[in-house]
């Protein structure tokens, strides 16, 4: 997203070019689905490994095995979301409401998009959302 161009536009003082976004999103959601195979591979192992030969085990082995099930399972929820982020963004491209605010309806700055593709907020809206939900 770095290479998001600036031009003047009826939408607001910027908007960016709709196919470079596209075209970022979809590499992202692209590697993000590669991220989340790659993990569903490495749990899979973790499961058989588990589920293998745990005669003998202590406490310590079947903590370990418990942690490292969990880190799995988190690490596959958060790509999970964070596709889910991407899908939600190329949609609101393809309906025309990327880069506004769903909050407020303004203009999301060009330099947040640059930073998170996904974004739907503007920076205020999104502080508010965390300060109710703190």
């Amino acid at each position: 997203m770095h290479d998001v161009k600036r031009r003047a536009g009826l939408d607001g003082p910027a908007t960016v070019d709709r196919d470079q976004i596209r075209v970022a999103l979809t590499s992202r959601y692209d590697e993000l689905t590669a991220e989340y195979e790659q993990a569903m591979a490495q749990s899979q192992v973790l499961r058989l490994i588990e589920g293998g030969d745990t005669a003998g085990d202590d406490q310590a082995d079947s903590g370990t095995k418990t942690a490292e099930r969990d880190a799995a399972q988190s690490l596959i929820r958060t790509i999970l979301d964070r596709r889910t982020q991407f899908e939600h963004a190329l949609a609101r491209l393809a309906a025309g409401d990327y880069g506004h605010c769903e909050g407020c309806a303004e203009p999301i700055p060009v330099e947040r998009l640059q930073i998170y593709p996904s974004a739907t907020t503007c920076v205020t809206c999104k502080q508010s959302r965390e300060r109710r939900a703190a």
